[in-house]
């Protein structure tokens, strides 16, 4: 019979059984169900609600649970229908009466939003771990590259000279900002919802606050109504996942083109690519496209839920079981995409020859031009158009602007002097970029060192994991 059927009169079909049950998805939370559950049976005897004697059987047959469980040797129910009620009924059957009074002041209510809050809070800490590896790999490749110059593109056409230290800080970037979002997404996942009850609480004298701090949560929800049917921590932390696929996508796309014919930039390493069926020549990109085509299943789950929440009543509807597998595939695709990212990024092998060889071609120095003729005092829409017009003649003479005589240049202006040779060279171009934010190489390497400060005051993960 199942725990809440007392006022039924028939059971439940075969078929609602295996649809309404969530224990194929929902056992990952066993250890947080029961970690929950011993701090609410200890509080329990503490506030004299059951006697200190039965709260202390409870805890042991508890932990003796979680050991058989993750020796394997527990088999779940799907009768049983959730890992909160499986728990439950396994306690039951070896203390009786006693395990029965567990449930006292408590609802799978509050007890789901409980389990699923501490949950969150673990993998979110998973992967942070990750990312700050990502971030600690992406300083070393970036370290050794501040003077490895290379296109910068807008619209995917070569715009101006940065350095691939440049570039790859750039994504640093993006990881600090998903680190930093995720940092104060747990804010608000570590609020205590256990003693909201299924929707007003409970009339036995419980101690929230003792709870709260015996399980390492910040705080306590401030309403019992919001602390059952409240998801939004599930969603922040899908939007969170999401900007974290969006940026890995964002470079997958990039090293899926730099390791084109076309562009040249990366050879990518055998163990993270695969060949054809058909043509015996083809290394492809593999890795690097999964991940980017994992992002779209990770926003389909962050939609899912936003849609699933939009219409609910408060307080608990059973919609919200639709939480979990979105939540849980989540977690699991951003961990599995970080990982063998790291992996993939630290096999890659750069071909800084193709990237020099690249930017000396597109003029990608012709805004350096424009900005020498603002410097010897010429507005710069006036020194714009003549640039462009230097280009054109370039272009249709299939030569670059360096390599125009001085006589050349003074036509376009008279304020062209022979020092221009030196002004549109690489390296020119590069370090005198060197405002803050900037690819010059002494600029670039100031971030990296402030990136790898940051790191190391604000993350555990070892530089050398």
């Amino acid at each position: 019979m199942k725990l809440w059927g007392g006022r039924f009169e028939k059971g439940t079909a075969v078929e609602v059984d295996d649809f309404h049950s969530s224990i194929h998805f929902d056992w990952r939370m066993y250890r947080q169900d029961i970690q929950g559950s011993i701090a609410h049976a200890r509080m329990l005897g503490q506030q004299g609600i059951i006697s200190k004697e039965e709260a202390e059987l409870i805890c042991t047959t508890l932990n003796q649970l979680l050991e058989e469980i993750e020796s394997g040797s527990v088999q779940f129910s799907t009768e049983a229908e959730d890992i909160h009620m499986n728990i439950e009924s396994l306690l039951i059957e070896r203390i009786g009466d006693v395990g029965k009074k567990l449930h006292t002041g408590r609802s799978r209510n509050d007890q789901v939003a409980l389990d699923t809050r501490m949950y969150t809070m673990e993998e979110t800490d998973r992967i942070l771990q990750l990312l700050s590896t990502l971030q600690y790999r992406l300083l070393e490749i970036a370290q050794r590259n501040t003077e490895t110059c290379m296109p910068g593109y807008t619209h995917l056409q070569k715009a101006q000279p940065v350095t691939l230290a440049h570039h790859l800080m750039a994504y640093f970037e993006m990881f600090r900002r998903d680190m930093e979002r995720l940092e104060d997404c747990r804010k608000r996942v570590n609020i205590m919802p256990l003693g909201s009850g299924a929707l007003a609480g409970t009339t036995y004298p419980l101690d929230r606050r003792w709870v709260a701090k015996e399980l390492g949560f910040s705080d306590i929800t401030r309403n019992s109504l919001d602390g059952v049917s409240d998801r939004d921590f599930v969603i922040e932390t899908l939007g969170c996942c999401s900007l974290i696929m969006m940026h890995l996508s964002r470079f997958c796309e990039e090293l899926i083109l730099w390791s084109t014919d076309e562009f040249g930039f990366v050879i990518m390493d055998d163990s993270y690519s695969t060949g054809s069926s058909i043509m015996p020549q083809k290394k492809n990109p593999d890795v690097a496209e999964l991940i980017r085509g994992k992002t779209g299943r990770v926003y389909g789950n962050l939609m899912s839920l936003l849609t699933v929440m939009k219409g609910l009543p408060l307080a608990y509807n059973k919609d919200m079981q639709e939480d979990k597998e979105a939540l849980f595939d989540s977690l699991d695709t951003v961990k599995k995409c970080i990982h063998v990212f790291i992996g993939m990024l630290s096999a890659i092998k750069f071909n800084t020859d193709q990237m020099q060889r690249s930017v000396l071609s597109g003029f990608a120095n012709a805004t350096d031009a424009a900005d020498y003729l603002v410097k010897k005092g010429l507005p710069f829409r006036s020194a714009h158009e003549i640039i462009g017009r230097m280009v054109l003649h370039c272009i249709q003479n299939s030569i670059g602007l360096v390599d125009l005589e001085l006589s050349r240049f003074k036509e376009f202006s008279p304020l062209f002097e022979e020092d221009v040779y030196e002004t549109l060279t690489l390296k020119a171009c590069v370090n005198e970029r060197k405002l803050p934010g900037g690819p010059a190489p002494e600029t670039v390497k100031q971030a990296i060192e402030e990136g790898r400060a940051w790191l190391k005051n604000n993350y555990y993960q070892a530089e050398n994991e």
